[in-house]
């Protein structure tokens, strides 16, 4: 069908912009959409956080739970699946932590997002706006986020970026 990515920076409406996307699409094919996501609560700040964005979906969606093996999770939605991936970047930083092969991650990932029949958005944090970080893994985090943008984008039918709430349509370049 379609692959969306969704960039913006934090607190920039993205994550709401794709669900409302998927919830749309998924009403009109008569389906409930599919959440994959990628966080994992290491603290009560983020089981806070996860708690409220579960809450903010509402009943109708189908969460599925992949920090780690979201090529995995992708590979398994059908071309019935309406569907979010929210985010690659929590997922980057769990692909670091667990200190996997990100070349290979990558690679897998977006050879199945590519590959994916479902109506699928995904959303990305947009980090190299800001300033340079201070020590070697902030860095290293923003480099390679910009890495997986660009490689995602370029196997997307579509992205958009998010800012204040607004979506700006991007084209190639």
């Amino acid at each position: 069908m379609t692959l969306t990515l969704v960039l913006g920076g934090a607190r920039s409406g993205k994550s709401g912009y794709a669900q409302r996307q998927a919830e749309r699409a998924a009403e009109a094919a008569g389906r409930s959409p599919v959440f994959i996501a990628t966080a994992e609560a290491f603290d009560d700040e983020m089981r806070d956080r996860i708690a409220r964005h579960q809450a903010e979906r509402g009943q109708g969606w189908r969460q599925v739970e992949a920090p780690l093996d979201l090529a995995e999770a992708v590979r398994a939605l059908s071309a019935e699946d309406v569907a979010v991936v929210d985010c690659l970047t929590l997922w980057l930083s769990n692909q670091m932590l667990a200190e996997r092969d990100l070349a290979a991650a990558v690679h897998d990932l977006a050879q199945a997002l590519a590959a994916c029949p479902a109506a699928l958005w995904v959303v990305s944090n947009e980090v190299g706006w800001s300033l340079v970080p201070d020590n070697p893994l902030g860095r290293r985090f923003r480099d390679e986020a910009g890495r997986l943008n660009q490689r995602i984008a370029a196997v997307a039918d579509a992205a958009c970026l998010i800012v204040a709430g607004m979506r700006l349509p991007l084209e190639r370049i």
